[in-house]
């Protein structure tokens, strides 16, 4: 008898899923790039309103700040779809990583560089930009890629684990780099998260002869945009049939070019990147409409993947006001705490460090003890779930913050201490919505789509962004302006409670759309 259970308890240990060997390489490369990452950007605005603008008149360079660092986040977050283009399509996804990781040290060297050219300066942005947007969805998807379907129930593990190591590579850069901004000057402040980007790549390279690498595909038929092209163009069988997904479609590129004309008032990127979702939006229903007439044409499997990424695709839409909020913890709340009572030692923009290391502690809090505390009490968390529940914490998160705003607008001094609320909201909005995202874009795309379907995922960021910027134009005009001064509020105090209600109108919409989501499970074959 003892030798049957030895022999069942060694099979149960044979079949058990195993994770893959590889895995810290990629870790490892993340943590040390996200220090790079969040070591630049969380000085970004501070060094920008105290050194680079200077020649802008006080007034006035609140604003810039908040437009730089808001068009740069654009750029990081519009990028991963070249990136995943590059990668699904012609050099794969090492390969694109590999390149575009040294495209990104560049940046870093031209920051350290021209700290006092404001040409230079913003050529490193561009290249920084380019580089970590473009290795963004990549890294993450090629973690995906190194599991198959008998130990994808370890991605998820993973993914949190990947989604830690960010938070904790911020934490350091957000309690770090403003000291050493403030006490040994930018280059220094800048240099050093290029140091860490070059060192993420050696790491990454070091594991070069381990990595699964799925190969990319080229010239299919049968890809997203080919089927997406002929749906719009396809005039039914009887050619005869209307098409009104053909004139939706042109009507996007119709207002996309409208739009191009407030590049004055917005800037280009944000114009761009406008006019760029209006055609991916009217484009999308357009062939939405017409999906069906193309059947025969291209095979169903091609046909019905189409439908399930343009499904998905718009829970993608719906999670753009959270990165609305959530990216302008460093420019609109760094600006608050500026106006807060606060250790003489304590600079506003070290508050950041309180996201991550929060981060840091709900990941390991919600997987070991919420989550199964919620499965004992009949609580199914889903992915989705978790997903519309972090959104409508990140709009209470700034309830709070507009209120701290309204104290402050009335002149009475408040300590710092009070952002912790919004911070602890916030963060729990982030763990659910953007670490369960992460291996939720992937487990939805077809297999030919991993890169592309993760940079529509971060293409969300740049949307939110764009929000943000859009809100800053609108209030800048007269009538509106007076408007939110009938109401008696701060035309930041007003932008606030306007983006807590955004997010959670978004969060209700997201929780009804969701109900009727079908799941997929597209992890490879073992």
């Amino acid at each position: 008898m003892s030798i049957n259970n030895s022999t069942a308890v060694n099979s149960t240990a044979a079949d058990a899923p195993k994770m893959p060997r590889q895995i810290p390489f990629i870790i490892a490369n993340e943590g040390c790039e996200r220090f790079s990452f969040y070591g630049m950007r969380n000085i970004l605005t501070v060094f920008l309103m105290t050194s680079l603008l200077l020649s802008i008149p006080e007034e006035l360079r609140k604003g810039e700040a908040k437009n730089v660092f808001h068009t740069f986040v654009i750029g990081v977050y519009f990028f991963p779809l070249l990136g995943g283009w590059l990668a699904d399509r012609v050099f794969g996804k090492y390969n694109t990583i590999l390149w575009l990781s040294l495209v990104y040290c560049a940046g870093h060297a031209c920051l350290a560089m021209f700290e006092h050219n404001m040409t230079g300066f913003y050529t490193g942005l561009f290249l920084i930009a380019l580089g970590s947007g473009g290795i963004k969805p990549l890294v993450a998807s090629f973690i995906g890629d190194q599991f198959d379907q008998s130990n994808r129930s370890l991605a998820q593990k993973v993914f949190d684990a990947f989604y830690w190591i960010i938070n904790f590579g911020s934490f350091f850069a957000s309690l770090l780099m403003p000291v050493f901004l403030k006490h040994f000057g930018a280059s220094v402040a800048f240099g050093i998260p290029g140091i860490l980007m070059f060192i993420a790549t050696f790491v990454f390279w070091l594991g070069r002869k381990k990595y699964v690498r799925v190969e990319p595909v080229s010239n299919d038929p049968h890809a997203f945009l080919v089927v997406i092209r002929s749906a719009i163009l396809s005039q039914g069988v009887t050619r005869t049939q209307s098409r009104p997904g053909l004139w939706l479609t042109l009507l996007g590129f119709a207002l996309s070019i409208a739009g191009l004309f407030f590049i004055p008032q917005i800037g280009v990127v944000a114009a761009l990147c406008s006019a760029l979702v209006l055609v991916m939006g009217f484009g999308g229903v357009g062939a939405w409409m017409q999906l069906e007439r193309v059947r025969g044409i291209h095979p169903d499997e091609a046909i019905d993947g189409v439908r399930n990424v343009l499904r998905l695709l718009v829970l993608f839409a719906l999670i753009t006001p959270f990165w609305s909020l959530f990216d302008q913890k460093a420019s609109t709340w760094v600006l608050q705490a500026d106006h807060m009572t606060k250790p003489e030692w304590f600079q506003s923009s070290m508050m950041q460090a309180l996201n991550p290391l929060l981060v840091m502690i709900l990941i390991p809090f919600n997987n070991f003890v919420l989550y199964p505390l919620l499965a004992r009490g009949g609580v199914k968390v889903t992915s989705l779930r978790r997903m519309g529940t972090g959104i409508a914490a990140t709009g209470l998160a700034w309830i709070v913050v507009g209120g701290l705003q309204l104290e402050i607008d009335g002149g009475d001094p408040i300590t710092i201490v009070w952002q912790i609320i919004p911070y602890a909201l916030m963060t729990f909005g982030e763990v659910l919505v953007s670490a369960t995202g992460l291996e939720f874009a992937y487990s939805q795309a077809p297999i030919s789509m991993k890169g592309v379907i993760t940079s529509f995922w971060y293409l969300s960021v740049t949307v939110g962004n764009l929000w943000v910027l859009l809100a800053n134009s609108s209030v800048k005009g007269e009538a509106v302006t007076a408007y939110i001064q009938s109401l008696g509020l701060s035309v930041t105090a007003f932008q606030m409670f306007f983006f807590a209600g955004f997010c959670l109108c978004a969060a209700g919409l997201f929780a009804m759309y969701a109900r009727n989501y079908r799941m997929l499970d597209n992890y490879r074959q073992a």
